[in-house]
């Protein structure tokens, strides 16, 4: 491929033009909207502070590197305040004279992953105004920032208070070399924010957080593997490419044995940590061309001392322009020979909007096109393609009418198939195995979701070699004209977690998502097709403003979350309220996804279900006591039309009542319960008998 030219972009059809989630118009991470945040302040004349991020230990986590007396110290300080007891008398800036590589040193978290992704960013002047908001500063102060970053589809606005923590005066995690400037380590505390805690940034991928600035393409490359086939021609032209079209680019070294630990080696390189690749070139000795990577140290200081390094005689041996590219200065940056950098780091990571620098065809405009999708257990959660249930998994077919005819064997499609977390940690965070398999679908076959015949008597295009457990799997193909369907699937079956996949393709395709039977979507690239607008009831919006007043940062209910929103908002009979124990049999017996979490569709369920309940029950108490007697509920359950003999009532009364009457918060569970059991017997039972297996009859009797 020609490499002439510079990279294009990709047609971007992930987003709506403006709408929610897009880089034009970020959604609200917490559902907290910084202009009107910031508006308030200044008009009370009080500066911000984040109860949903406060600068507290929770906020900090368990940092590793620090002892129980060093946390009793940390002190958490604004900006101001941090450089008057720094006896600095210049003012808190944001930003002075751009943003910058040197800008910044790392503190004491092992986030050297993000920090390396920072440096590589502070290259790519349009992709840091996207996510570093350059127009900040502390004029019009209200102690208030906001960061940008694209987690799992879309993009988000994350919003920070400037509380910081300290040591003796001193930043404790990232911090800048010339001590009045802050947007890196507010960038850091809003990183933090998503993760968790300071402590969940410790240890990690610089893959990852170019994912989160970018929302692109992350290839990841083993150096030694690439170095003993012989192909550092193919690695140093993917290298030229890659910084060509603008990616981020970072290397991480080995581990010294198991420990992942930042020890100082006889080479000056450290151990487990991550440098960001900031230049190559090639320079002549001795009438040979020797590749050279520039990488820069996330410390700040501490450089290789080998071949090529800032104090190495061999930069007398070329020629002067040449010489002029090595600085001897101790600011963490050095250059290395490409040879060096495959036998002494282990990966080099690289991440761009598009997939251009892989094949270097820079004239190709991409397409792409991005779908969320679940998998069920029970449902579309069928497993890999070993399994009787692979055909219920999420089905993608796309077809494909266009291909190079100059370069038969071109790679025309990238897949990206991200698994979303289902913690907020990141620290505590699980992957199950994920990986895509492709057949091609013969001429004729009918439209809409392939059955298991399908499946049984064609084989596949591509099999997962193995089941990945990173978060975020990437795949390259070359898909001649015809149709074919992607699969994503979880290693085993029953498995219930949410993913983003996201497909690239060189030529206009045509694709259509199918999951399991339900409602089918079909989506034609490259035009954009608006998307039915939902009729919202002042109702609906009336609960989605209450959902979202208690609801987490990833817009779910917890047990507690739930609790505290029933007995705030919903009349409830007693004094005792709803107890925790019965918010979690609340959240099990509406939980479709069984995430054990509630969404908003999950809480519309159970809250029309609480106040049809509520209105049976007042209508079943007949002697107005505010409790049911064991008549009075035999009644209520034959008005909901559910059949229970008097035995099977008394038997509910005491498994469900606190005394001999039947609260209005012991009924709400009860019905719940019977009718979700009722509902479950209709759907699995035949000729009134039911069959289950034991997967099955474990999960209804255990779980709801």
């Amino acid at each position: 491929m020609a490499e002439t030219g510079s990279c294009t972009s990709v047609i971007n059809l992930r987003y709506q033009d403006g709408s929610e989630g897009s880089p034009s118009n970020p959604a609200k991470f917490k559902n907290q909207d910084f202009a009107q945040i910031k508006a308030d302040c200044l008009h009370s004349g009080r500066l911000f502070v984040d109860n949903t991020f406060p600068p507290n230990s929770g906020s900090l986590g368990d940092l590793p590197d620090l002892s129980t007396s060093q946390e009793n110290d940390v002190e958490w300080l604004r900006p101001a305040e941090i450089l008057k007891l720094q006896k600095i008398n210049d003012e808190p800036a944001f930003c002075i004279d751009g943003a910058s590589r040197f800008d910044f040193g790392q503190g004491l978290v092992g986030n050297c992953w993000f920090l390396s992704a920072i440096s590589a960013l502070t290259f790519k002047k349009k992709l840091l105004a996207q996510v570093v908001p350059l127009d900040q500063s502390f004029k019009n102060y209200a102690g208030i920032f906001h960061f940008r970053f694209w987690r799992f589809g879309k993009w988000v606005d994350v919003i920070i208070d400037d509380y910081l923590p300290t040591i003796n005066k001193q930043l404790l995690l990232a911090h800048s070399k010339c001590g009045n400037e802050f947007w890196v380590p507010l960038l850091e505390k809003a990183y933090a924010k998503i993760c968790g805690s300071y402590a969940d940034l410790h240890w990690g991928s610089p893959s990852e957080s170019f994912k989160d600035f970018t929302g692109g393409v992350t290839m990841t490359y083993k150096l030694r593997e690439a170095h003993s086939a012989g192909h550092d021609a193919e690695l140093w032209l993917t290298l030229k490419r890659a910084i060509q079209c603008k990616s981020l680019i970072c290397c991480g070294t080995f581990p010294k044995g198991d420990a992942l630990v930042n020890t100082v080696s006889h080479t000056g390189l450290v151990d487990a940590h991550a440098y960001s690749v900031t230049a190559v070139t090639e320079v002549e000795l001795y009438s040979s061309k020797v590749r050279l990577v520039r990488l820069i140290n996330p410390w700040g200081k501490q450089e290789w001392n080998g071949k090529w390094s800032d104090k190495s005689d061999l930069w007398y041996k070329v020629r002067i322009e040449d010489r002029k590219k090595c600085f001897n200065r101790e600011d963490g940056e050095f250059w290395m020979q490409l040879e060096d950098v495959c036998y002494y780091f282990s990966y080099l990571s690289i991440c761009c909007e598009n997939p251009n620098f892989i094949d270097g065809d820079l004239k190709c405009q991409w397409k792409c096109m991005t779908y969320d999708g679940s998998w069920v257990a029970g449902r579309s959660a069928g497993g890999g393609v070993n399994n009787s249930t692979f055909a219920t998994n999420p089905q993608y077919r796309i077809q494909v009418s266009v291909i190079d005819k100059e370069e038969p064997e071109d790679k025309n499609v990238l897949l990206s198939l991200m698994q979303k977390p289902q913690q907020g940690q990141r620290r505590q965070r699980r992957f199950y195995p994920i990986g895509l398999t492709i057949y091609k679908i013969p001429p004729g076959t009918p439209q809409g979701h392939l059955g298991s015949s399908f499946f049984d008597g064609n084989n596949p295009l591509k099999t997962p070699n193995f089941y990945s457990f990173n978060s975020d799997l990437t795949e390259l193909h070359s898909l001649e004209p015809g149709e074919y369907v992607i699969i994503p699937s979880t290693m085993k079956p029953n498995m219930t977690a949410d993913f983003v996949l996201t497909v690239y393709t060189k030529a206009d395709v045509e694709i259509s998502s199918h999951s399991g039977g339900d409602e089918e979507e079909e989506l034609i690239l490259p035009q954009i097709r608006d998307k039915p607008k939902e009729e919202t009831t002042d109702k609906d919006a009336s609960l989605i403003s209450l959902f979202n007043l208690y609801a987490n940062q990833n817009g779910e209910l917890l047990a507690g979350q739930l609790q505290k929103l029933l007995n705030d908002r919903f009349p409830h009979g007693t004094l005792y309220g709803f107890g925790l124990d019965t918010c979690r049999s609340m959240i099990a017996l509406v939980d479709l996804d069984q995430r054990m979490t509630m969404s908003f569709t999950e809480f519309l369920i159970l809250w029309n279900k609480i106040q049809e309940y509520k209105k049976l029950f007042h209508q079943s108490d007949l002697n107005q006591s505010g409790s049911l007697t064991d008549f009075e509920l035999q009644r209520a359950v034959e008005a909901a039309g559910l059949n229970v003999n008097d035995r099977t009532v008394r038997l509910m009364m005491f498994r469900y009542s606190r005394f001999s009457v039947t609260t209005l918060e012991d009924f709400i569970t009860l019905m719940l319960r019977l009718d979700k059991m009722s509902n479950i017997f209709k759907d699995k039972s035949s000729d009134g008998t039911m069959h289950l297996t034991w997967d099955e009859w474990s999960n209804i009797s255990m779980y709801n």
